[in-house]
């Protein structure tokens, strides 16, 4: 992947005065790190947005502050106004390169599925990120499955059969289920109902046996 480079600035806002820095289309941020100091700065809302599609949250970011020497980051929080859905604030943590990082892999699904394409079944979709740890030199932006392998109803991909390298360590659970086909569902014929005539039937015979009876009394009397 594309080395990726972010120029920020310091910022000396705090506050509501941040809202003076979104309205320029300055997004106010922070830096913070194991063992180190957190700094304040701001950053250029679209020089961001256009990193932030590139990277995610698992991809190393070179953070050039002014003049001074990049740092490699995470972006570790991007938070956004509830009804815009714009981006107002941003945590990065600062990397050491000999020390592990625990990061949340986005799954990028490709091909098709014979099962799906000529059988009809029905794919069924289960995380969509997986949780890993390695070293900042082996970071993977996110994973490719490739669903073509899936041939026949109750086929599936789990997390242990993405076959990551071994310096990957993953610390989802290997059985959790990525993708699945199963078998569409066919519509049962409604069941109807025939109500019994038979009581109708006993009823009416007793009746006629009643009246027999009845002109019998009479022609005895």
């Amino acid at each position: 992947m594309t080395k990726l480079i972010l120029k920020t600035e310091n910022r000396k806002t705090k506050g509501k005065e941040n809202s003076f820095l979104r309205e320029k289309g300055i997004i106010p941020a922070v830096i913070y790190g194991h063992g180190l100091q957190s700094r304040s700065i701001q950053v250029n809302y679209l020089d961001f947005e256009k990193i932030f599609k590139q990277a995610g949250e698992s991809s190393l970011i070179d953070l050039e502050i002014e003049k001074e020497k990049p740092v490699k980051t995470l972006i570790q929080e991007v938070q956004r106004e509830p009804v815009s859905d714009k981006i107002c604030h941003i945590d990065f943590r600062q990397i050491k390169a000999d020390e592990k990082v625990s990061v949340e892999v986005g799954l990028k699904f490709v091909g098709e599925s014979p099962a799906v394409k000529e059988l009809g079944g029905v794919l069924i979709h289960g995380s969509d990120k997986i949780h890993i740890e390695c070293l900042p030199d082996d970071l993977i932006h996110e994973i490719e499955i490739d669903i073509s392998e899936i041939k026949k109803f109750g086929d599936a991909i789990r997390i242990k059969d993405l076959g990551l390298s071994n310096k990957i360590k993953i610390l989802s659970d290997p059985e959790a289920l990525l993708i699945q086909v199963e078998e569409p569902k066919t519509e049962e014929e409604p069941v109807v109902e025939v109500a019994s005539t038979e009581p109708e039937r006993i009823g009416e015979k007793e009746k006629i046996e009643a009246e027999l009876k009845n002109d019998n009394k009479e022609k005895n009397n």
